[in-house]
């Protein structure tokens, strides 16, 4: 049964990871899911509902890591971030996101006192860090020290 969410600031849901059994199931459904949309979902009355492609995303990247034995944890946000929400949702210190924003590296808006982050700028930045350690680009890696 899933839990009542009654709102986007309804927090965090994690999931322990489920028996071998089910993990194969998972790891099967995964694979299965089309990286677009084109998946629908039949309620016991019968009833119909397409798939967002959003929604099959969080599915599959519940399923594979579920699959592995991982917990998974669905955590809502909102739109736009403070300074310490942004740098929690990045896994940095909040002095370090604050260097970042400084230097430019992810926009921000200041419209009174604090500043505020836009979760999408963030998730950008967040994408970006991602490709350049695969990549293995430094001209694309963050500078972090502070010095320029």
């Amino acid at each position: 049964m899933l839990p009542a969410v009654h709102s986007a600031a309804a927090g965090e849901h994690t999931v322990d990871p489920p028996s071998d059994a089910v993990a194969d199931r998972l790891r099967a459904i995964a694979a299965a899911l089309p990286r677009g949309s084109g998946w629908a979902v039949t309620g016991a009355d019968g009833a119909r509902w397409d798939l967002p492609r959003e929604l099959l995303e969080v599915l599959g990247l519940a399923a594979a890591a579920l699959a592995e034995g991982r917990p998974v944890t669905l955590s809502c946000h909102e739109q736009v971030l403070s300074t310490q929400e942004a740098a929690d949702l990045l896994g940095i210190s909040r002095p370090t996101l604050v260097r970042l924003l400084d230097q430019g590296v992810i926009a921000y808006d200041q419209p009174r006192r604090h500043r505020r982050v836009q979760l999408a700028d963030l998730l950008a930045y967040q994408a970006r860090c991602h490709h350049a350690g695969r990549d293995g680009d430094p001209e694309e890696a963050p500078d972090l020290s502070g010095q320029g």
